[in-house]
C-alpha cells in the first residue's frame, strides 16, 4: 500500500485587491441575499456570475419546506445561465452568505451538489471557472472548480 495526496491552491485577499469586475460580481452577489427565500434556515446566499460574453447573471438560494426541494444560489445561477445562454461559458462566479444580520466573516464554500454542477459546467465548456468566495474578513479566489472538488466524479467514470 502507498499514500497519495492532493493539494488545493487558492488565494486569500481583501476586497480592494480584486479587479473592478470581481468587486462588481461580489457586490451583486451580496445584493442578491436580499432576494433569497430562506425562511427555514435563515441562511441567505447570493451568487453572481459572469459569462464569456460579458453578461452577468445573479441568483439566490430558494428553500422549500419539503427538504431537499430547494436550490442553492450557485445552482440557480448556473442552471439559468446554461438554459438561457447554452453556448456561452461561465468565466467567474461570486458567492456571498448572510445570516444573523450580517455577512459571514469567513467565506462560505459551495456544498457538494453545487461543486459537482460547477464541475460539469467547467467540463462542458472546457474552460476554467474562477470562483470568488466572499467573507467580510477574507475573500478566497479559486482558479478552477477542480480545486474545489479534488478526486471528482466526471464523464470519464461513465465510459464503458
Amino acid at each position: 500500500m502507498f499514500k497519495k495526496s492532493t493539494k488545493v491552491t487558492y488565494s486569500v485577499c481583501r476586497f480592494d485587491e480584486l479587479t473592478s469586475l470581481q468587486q462588481q460580481l461580489i457586490d451583486k452577489a451580496k445584493e442578491q441575499v436580499q432576494n433569497a427565500y430562506a425562511p427555514y434556515s435563515g441562511f441567505y446566499v447570493g451568487a453572481a456570475l459572469e459569462l464569456e460574453n460579458g453578461e452577468i447573471i445573479t441568483a439566490n438560494n430558494q428553500e422549500n419546506s419539503a427538504y431537499p426541494s430547494g436550490l442553492c444560489a450557485e445552482r440557480v445561477a448556473v442552471f439559468y445561465a446554461n438554459a438561457q445562454y447554452p453556448d456561452i461559458p461561465v468565466k467567474t462566479l461570486a458567492i456571498a452568505a448572510f445570516t444573523n444580520g450580517e455577512f459571514l466573516k469567513m467565506p462560505v464554500t459551495p456544498c457538494g451538489a453545487c461543486r459537482q454542477v460547477l464541475l460539469e459546467t467547467e467540463l462542458r465548456y472546457e474552460t476554467n471557472i474562477t470562483i470568488l468566495l466572499y467573507g467580510s474578513q477574507e475573500i478566497y479566489v479559486i482558479s478552477c472548480v477542480k480545486d474545489l472538488l479534488p478526486l471528482s466524479f466526471d464523464k470519464l467514470q461513465l465510459q464503458k
